[in-house]
């Protein structure tokens, strides 16, 4: 089983490329806020990153019951939460590939930047192939979108990784980012982590 904990060292064309891609990736967008009242449903745009509601624009998405649903995924390790979601495939195939899944699910009170299917779709088709067949450049890239600790400060932070690498997090208006990716749905809980799905691949950087 690979360490979550490993050294980023770039290799070959796949990484250098997929880093020079995702600098350009990186998009932004303005969504309004849902205002949140005691006794009402968990709010799917709330603009609070601390407490235990969701909020972003994505979380309207998610399933109101059955898999991949909050309630579904909440007593399930995150590796195995994760497969429940049609918008984390390819998050999925690239954790299995790396051989991470079983780590990711014995690993207690953590945090994941999860991105979703449209960000790994900013990365063209044969530069993510290339890195999906490079196994050291898969595991730093997989293992930099975990932080090992829950819950990690959204507002204005500098979240050190199980990669090594840090991620800086901001909050500008209702928008929260990690680095350059926007969280589009945060505060998904699952057994032994919270999850934030966010628009863009982060990278180490070397």
């Amino acid at each position: 089983m690979p360490s979550l904990r490993t050294a980023w060292t770039p290799r070959g064309l796949a990484a250098t490329a997929l880093i020079g891609v995702l600098g350009l990736a990186a998009c932004s967008s303005t969504e309004s806020s849902a205002s949140n009242n005691k006794g009402d449903p968990p709010a799917t745009n709330s603009t609070t990153a601390t407490a235990s509601q969701l909020f972003g624009p994505a979380c309207a998405g998610l399933p109101t019951s059955g898999p991949g649903s909050p309630a579904a995924i909440a007593n399930e390790p995150v590796a195995s939460a994760a497969a429940q979601s049609p918008a984390l495939s390819t998050l999925v195939t690239a954790v299995t590939k790396a051989g991470l899944a079983d780590t990711l699910n014995n690993a207690e009170n953590i945090t994941l930047f999860a991105p979703t299917n449209d960000a790994f779709a900013k990365v063209p088709q044969g530069t993510l192939d290339q890195v999906l067949a490079d196994k050291q450049a898969l595991t730093n890239i997989l293992t930099y979108h975990v932080v090992g600790q829950r819950p990690a400060d959204l507002d204005s932070g500098s979240l050190t990784t199980l990669q090594g690498g840090t991620v800086q997090t901001a909050k500008a208006g209702d928008t929260y980012t990690a680095n350059d990716a926007r969280v589009v749905c945060g505060n998904i809980q699952t057994r032994n982590a919270t999850v934030h799905l966010i628009d863009t691949v982060l990278m180490p950087k070397g």
